[in-house]
Parts: C-alpha cells; structure tokens; sequence
C-alpha cells in the first residue's frame, strides 16, 4: 500500500491530485512528440509503452477474469485509447488549458448525473463557472475541431472514470491495467501507426518511453487506486482541479499565457475541488474475490 511519510495510509484524494500533475505534465511534453508522429502515432507509441510497462510490473490475472468482468475490461480499454487519442489531437489545434476544461465536462457530468444530494451539486455548479471563465467562450474566436476533439474526450473520459471504478471493485491494485492499457494500444493502432509510419527512430521510442511513466502508467495506476476509495461524485469534482494544473503547466511548460479572467476560474475550480474531496470517501466496503499485488508491492 501507497503510504505517507507519517506512516498512514495517503488519503485518496492526494493519489488523485497526483494522478492530474502527472497527466498534465505528460500531456504538456507530449506536444514536440505530435509533431513528429502525429496525434494517434503519439497515443499509439505512449499507450504501447505503458502496456509493455504494466506487463512487466503486474501478471495479468487472467485465471481471474469473470465473464461478466470482459466486456467491461474491453469496454475500459478501447476507452482509454480513444479519450487519449481525442485529448492529444485536441492539442494540435487549442491551448492545453482550455483542452483541459472542456475535457473536465465528462467527469463534472458524472459528479452531477451520480449524485444523491441536491446540496452536492453546488461544488460541480462551481466548477462549471470556473471552467466558463477558463474558455472565455464570449471571445467568438474558437477551434472547433480542437473543440470537438476535447469534446469526444470528454465523453470518453466520463465513461472511463465509471469503468474504472467498476474494475478498481473487482481487482485490488494495478493488475487490472495489465489488461486493459494493451487493448488501449491496439486500439490507438488503429490509426496511430500509419500516422507514425516513416517517423519513428531512437530518438522517438526513447521519448515515448518516458512519457509512458508520467501517462498512462503513474496517473492510471493512482487513479485506480484512488476510485476504490472514492465515490464517483467526489472523483469527477476532485477533477475539477485538473483545468487549472493544465492552465498552469501550458503556461510554465508551453508559454501559453493565460488571461487573468482566466485566473479567475483556476480559483473558482480550485475551490470546488477542495471542497469535494471532503466527505467524499466510498461508504460501501468490499473485498474482491482474489487480490493482487498493490502498487509498490513485489507482483
């Protein structure tokens, strides 16, 4: 088990904020790679990665696999290599920030569609002006591919925090991952390696390969972790902090200079994400069949 420097277990909110640092610094870097082997090659190259990371680190637990659990390990992974093929195309065309907050829509549809109490829905109210404020739609000088490219992503990035959570019940630790980031890549092959085809030297595995570390292996095996205790409600608010960590690394990492109207809705999704991990623990405790090894365990 993941634990801090106190000895305790790390609170699952703290695996997730990591989780988005990561994500976001992956995604930030991962612009120079785009522009050599394109959108889907970049998917395809990091997702493969990842994959041959996850094999190595954690057995897949096929003998444990059940058959109503197929679909959904499917279902989690041609998911993950869409919404990562979306959000990295969205980034050919608008700023990382701004991808950033219209991919937060999903899991902010999650957090309102999955909530029991009309009271809970103040925080994803909140976090939907910040992220108003982060777009600056009233300007009228908008991408709409890199629009709608951020928009299938969100989507996507709805469905897969439900999935996961689904799979985090079933299996403890990362070795669900083992399945699902391969199916991801094969997925993003679709269209990645002809995309890549012709580009690909040392130089570009070796990128790729590193990217691999900061996304998808580190924030998917947090995120993972973190949904086993966490409601979805409190997970896709807790993401509302993820439009300002994007904002924030494309102005550090890229130069993209954010307005100060746009400040301003970093606040306001600060706020809400601070205020939705509170109380945001999953009530209902589980013990999965089988366990497997947690992250940072010998598999």
């Amino acid at each position: 088990m993941i634990r801090s420097r106190a000895g305790g277990p790390v609170p699952p909110w703290g695996l997730a904020v990591t989780a988005m640092l990561s994500v976001q610094l992956g995604s930030a870097l991962s612009v120079d790679l785009i522009g050599q082997v394109g959108a889907a090659g970049t998917a395809w190259l990091r997702l493969s990665m990842g994959a041959v990371i996850f094999l190595i680190i954690a057995r897949p637990p096929l003998s444990r696999v059940r058959r109503p659990d197929v679909p959904v390990l499917l279902g989690l992974g041609v998911t993950t290599g869409l919404v990562t093929i979306g959000f990295l195309s969205a980034l050919e065309h608008i700023p990382l920030g701004t991808a950033v907050a219209i991919e937060f829509l999903g899991p902010l549809s999650v957090a309102a569609l999955r909530s029991h109490s009309a009271r809970a829905l103040i925080w994803p109210g909140l976090a939907l002006c910040g992220v108003i404020l982060l777009t600056e739609p009233w300007h009228g000088d908008v991408n709409l591919v890199g629009v709608m490219y951020a928009a299938l992503a969100a989507i996507g990035w709805g469905i897969y925090i439900i999935l996961t959570q689904r799979i985090g019940d079933r299996f403890t630790g990362i070795s669900a991952l083992s399945l699902t980031i391969p199916v991801a890549a094969l997925t993003a092959a679709i269209i990645g390696i002809p995309q890549a085809a012709g580009h690909m030297n040392l130089g570009v595995l070796a990128v790729a390969a590193g990217l691999a570390v900061l996304l998808p292996v580190l924030p998917f095996a947090l995120e993972m972790l973190a949904l086993r205790r966490l409601t979805a409600t409190a997970f896709g608010t807790l993401m509302s902090l993820e439009p300002a960590m994007g904002l924030l690394l494309g102005l550090i990492v890229l130069h993209q200079q954010p307005s100060p109207i746009q400040f301003a809705g970093i606040l306001l999704v600060v706020l809400a994400g601070a205020a939705a991990q509170r109380g945001g623990r999953r009530t209902r405790s589980f013990e999965p069949a089988h366990s497997t090894p947690e992250l940072g365990s010998t598999p």
